[in-house]
């Protein structure tokens, strides 16, 4: 009987060790995937004075710059509509010289969606999307700003979602770049 209660306690005493390295190794686990979460960069202009004032491009991942519009951390403008949105990606970035473009109300919900084209020099049989080098880009959205003259503050608030084109619809070549942007206030 000893023996057996001996070997009961010896399998529970390795099971609680065996769940407690379980759980501290999901914890890590957890804790590397959200660390690892890539945040945009500033890509200076190459003058001083813009290097200075942290100037130029919002970029992300060496993938994608986007020269306009700015996010709100950056002092970007309230936008209105047609809304331009211009800058470069990789190649990689698009798809049969697209990509998807979004835009949210701060609460997530999609206000505005087309994709962005890639802009080819038609007098230059060298260019195109096709390639690891950045190409240029333009999209327009049209919307109704969500942010009224009777709003609270932080209706005023969205998001701007350039997601990178994943033809084979895999979650891991999925990407994005998103940032905040302001609204106008709408009549």
């Amino acid at each position: 009987m000893a023996i057996i209660i001996n070997v009961t306690i010896i399998t529970m005493q390795r099971n609680i060790i065996g769940w407690t390295i379980l759980l501290v190794v999901t914890i890590g686990l957890v804790w590397w995937y959200v660390m690892r979460a890539p945040t945009p960069t500033i890509i200076p202009d190459e003058t001083p004075d813009n290097i200075a004032t942290s100037t130029g491009p919002i970029a992300y991942k060496d993938l994608i710059r986007v020269n306009s519009p700015m996010p709100v951390e950056r002092g970007g403008l309230p936008i209105t509509s047609p809304l331009t949105i211009e800058g470069e990606a990789r190649g990689n970035w698009f798809f049969e010289a697209t990509f998807p473009v979004l835009l949210t109300n701060w609460d997530g919900l999609i206000i505005a969606e087309h994709y962005a084209e890639a802009i080819l020099d038609p007098d230059d049989p060298d260019s195109t999307w096709m390639t690891t080098e950045y190409v240029p880009f333009r999209a327009v959205l049209t919307f109704d700003s969500p942010f009224a003259t009777s709003s609270p503050d932080f209706m005023k608030r969205g998001s701007l979602i350039l997601q990178k084109s994943n033809a084979s619809g895999l979650p891991e070549h999925d990407d994005a770049l998103e940032y905040v942007i302001e609204f106008t206030q709408s009549e």
